[in-house]
């Protein structure tokens, strides 16, 4: 029976998806640290153990949803981890090549599971393991022959385990994973299956080799797990005992069985639906503005109560304030999860792409532990892994034409995060050849594209390197496409409200570095008058808010500046962007985007408060507007547009004319 989204198994299968992450994440980063023993005498047993329990449980996991391919390719690559573990094969680089692409190939297996697609061959990559282990095969046949035939077969007692899960086991946290965490904790799991009851319920059938005492089967059959021995095995380990008299084969115990014991700690982690978390915002987004409405209201009926009555009444609202803003802040530190999701994804991209193109890279990692919301995560992974790539195909030089720069023949990528309030900064650098701003001008003169007189600083270089279709290559490879790359980055960096800039120095190394809110659904803004017109404006956006005289304002052909810690800063007046009237004000509130040459400021008449807001994103395409990230509510029944202060900052550098395509979309 194959288990799909009409059977009782269609809630196990999430179950599964979600337990295979957690252990390809571990694959992947035991991987990369198991390589380093390679041509040393000692393998680091702690990474070795651990990937094979993480092969193991992959293993026995995917049989009970019947997924035979990642079962059967799971299996060869424990048996590989198997042979090292006894000694009977040596960890050799062909050895760790087979292991990277076995697990990248379970990974698209079981990722093509989830999507409901055709599962990808897996022959060739089997076939390889196979090839690396019978490399040990006639060690192993030596030894096999040497030893009492009884002392192949297992050397603890088999036992059959069965659980039905019930809602109230599951209600006392007791579900099919924790019983599997238990049974590896004892012992080795050899088979494992799900089956229906003749009642047509679910029960999962798992075959253990263990040594159990009686506590340990108490405790089990406590919550549910109907354990028994199976004889036939009881009678061989019997023989198997009689037979080595020395004590048990120290090649067949699994190190650190003993010490685990028989029960497992207790787990302080839920897994939660995003949907779920997802709902509780929006329900948490309902509250702020109904919150704002009460603000609304209580402002307008202050006169009309006692003043005795009307403190109780504003100490109740400030303190219903404040559990809101605590409520909030909660749901959100649940949604976030660590960077490193994305992060250690890239190390098995540098590794193949440097091998690929014969250079030397060593990736540095930084920051994994920067909390960023799960939605961001998602949605910023493909961005981050082509910035990774191109300093790769872009930036690291050759070994040869390192050496003759004068530096060293591996070239360094450094991947960090960092949080600074409500902002999350990744920068992705190298220490490679650095972009030739020359090359690039002059290929985007060939192209077509619009290049600005004089000098080109590095706004002007990134805008060109992320216009659509443009690439310094005229073929693509692995690494790189043609050009529509950056033109993603740039166009998915935007729609989070996040921004892109870029540092480079010819010979030097490059700098990419994304700048994005923490979250997006609930967020401080400031909020701004502009001839008559509200507008919210998100507060993680702004570097600084100024006071200008319109007076002092210098007029540069089109453009207005005012003088600004030593240089000159561009102001655009939000008003007329948008084809609204000028104020009649003297005085204008100026929000500063951007630092150093790309910084901005916008101007508005006045800033009349600070509020938490709900953003609302605007999906019909018809009513879209490039500066407006979404609209929100302030409790007054009216509905305010938020500005996107990166993307206006952002068209005004590159082309002053698109301020006559916004003024209309605005109208």
């Amino acid at each position: 029976m194959t288990p799909d989204d009409t059977t009782p198994f269609s809630d196990f299968l999430d179950d599964y998806f979600a337990e295979c992450d957690d252990h390809l994440m571990g694959v992947r980063r035991l991987l990369l640290t198991l390589e380093g023993s390679v041509g040393r005498p000692e393998i680091n047993r702690t990474a070795l153990d651990e990937l094979f329990r993480h092969f193991h449980s992959l293993k026995g996991i995917s049989g009970m949803v019947e997924l035979r391919a990642a079962e059967d390719l799971a299996h060869s690559l424990e048996e590989y981890l198997r042979a090292l573990r006894q000694g009977e094969a040596a960890l050799s680089a062909e050895g760790v090549d087979a292991l990277f692409e076995g697990a990248q190939m379970l990974e698209q297996v079981i990722g093509a599971r989830r999507a409901g697609m055709p599962l990808p061959p897996i022959d060739a990559v089997v076939v390889r393991v196979g090839r690396v282990v019978a490399g040990g095969a006639t060690d192993r046949a030596s030894a096999h022959a040497s030893r009492p035939p009884a002392v192949a077969k297992a050397l603890k007692p088999q036992w059959r385990c069965t659980f039905s899960p019930s809602a109230d086991l599951v209600a006392r946290g007791v579900r099919v994973d924790t019983v599997r965490q238990r049974l590896s904790s004892a012992g080795e799991i050899s088979n494992a299956m799900p089956r229906v009851t003749p009642e047509g319920a679910i029960a999962f059938e798992f075959e253990i080799a263990a040594t159990l005492d009686e506590a340990i089967l108490a405790a089990w059959r406590a919550d549910g797990i109907v354990v028994e021995p199976i004889v036939e095995a009881a009678a061989d380990t019997r023989a198997n005992t009689e037979l080595l008299a020395g004590g048990p084969e120290p090649a067949l115990v699994f190190e650190g069985d003993a010490a685990t014991g028989g029960g497992v700690a207790p787990s302080h982690f839920v897994r939660v639906d995003l949907t779920r978390l997802d709902d509780l915002m929006r329900n948490v987004g309902d509250l702020v503005i109904s919150r704002a409405r009460l603000t609304e209201t209580l402002a307008r009926v202050e006169r009309r109560i006692p003043s005795t009555d009307w403190r109780a009444i504003q100490e109740n609202a400030v303190a219903i304030d404040r559990q809101l803003r605590t409520l909030r802040e909660g749901i959100m530190r649940v949604r976030l999860v660590p960077v490193g999701e994305i992060f250690r994804r890239m190390p098995f991209v540098v590794r193949d792409l440097a091998r690929e193109s014969g250079k030397r890279v060593h990736l540095e990692l930084q920051g994994q532990g920067t909390e960023i919301d799960k939605f961001l995560i998602e949605r910023m992974m493909d961005p981050v892994l082509h910035l990774v790539r191109n300093a790769v195909s872009h930036g690291i030089e050759p070994a040869e034409e390192r050496i003759a720069a004068g530096k060293s023949p591996e070239g360094t990528i450094i991947l960090s995060a960092a949080t600074a309030g409500d902002i999350v900064r990744i920068d992705i650098a190298d220490d490679g050849r650095g972009v030739d701003a020359a090359a690039v001008v002059e290929r985007a003169r060939a192209v077509g594209l619009p290049v600005p007189p004089g000098p080109v600083d590095t706004s002007h270089l990134l805008a060109l390197l992320c216009a659509p279709g443009f690439s310094t290559r005229d073929e693509s490879d692995r690494a790189s496409g043609r050009g529509v790359g950056m033109a993603v980055v740039q166009a998915a960096v935007e729609e989070l409200s996040g921004s892109l800039t870029l540092e480079t120095a010819p010979g030097a190394g490059t700098r990419f570095t994304l700048e994005l809110p923490v979250t997006l659904a609930i967020t401080d803004a400031l909020i701004a008058k502009v001839a008559g017109e509200t507008f919210a404006v998100p507060q993680a956006a702004i570097r600084e808010v100024m006071e200008v005289r319109v007076a002092e304002l210098l007029q540069v052909e089109r453009n207005e500046m005012t003088p600004y810690r030593g240089a000159a800063l561009p102001i655009v007046r939000l008003g007329r962007l948008f084809g609204l009237p000028d104020s009649q004000r003297d005085r204008l509130h100026v929000f500063v985007i951007g630092t150093g040459a790309s910084a901005l400021g916008i101007a508005v008449d006045r800033i009349i408060g600070q509020r938490e807001i709900v953003v609302r994103a605007i999906a019909d395409e018809l009513v879209k507007v490039e500066g407006i990230s979404g609209a929100t509510d302030l409790g007054d029944g009216n509905v305010v547009l938020i500005l996107d202060p990166a993307v206006l900052a952002r068209h005004m550098r590159e082309r002053p004319d698109r301020v006559f395509a916004a003024r209309g979309a605005a109208r």
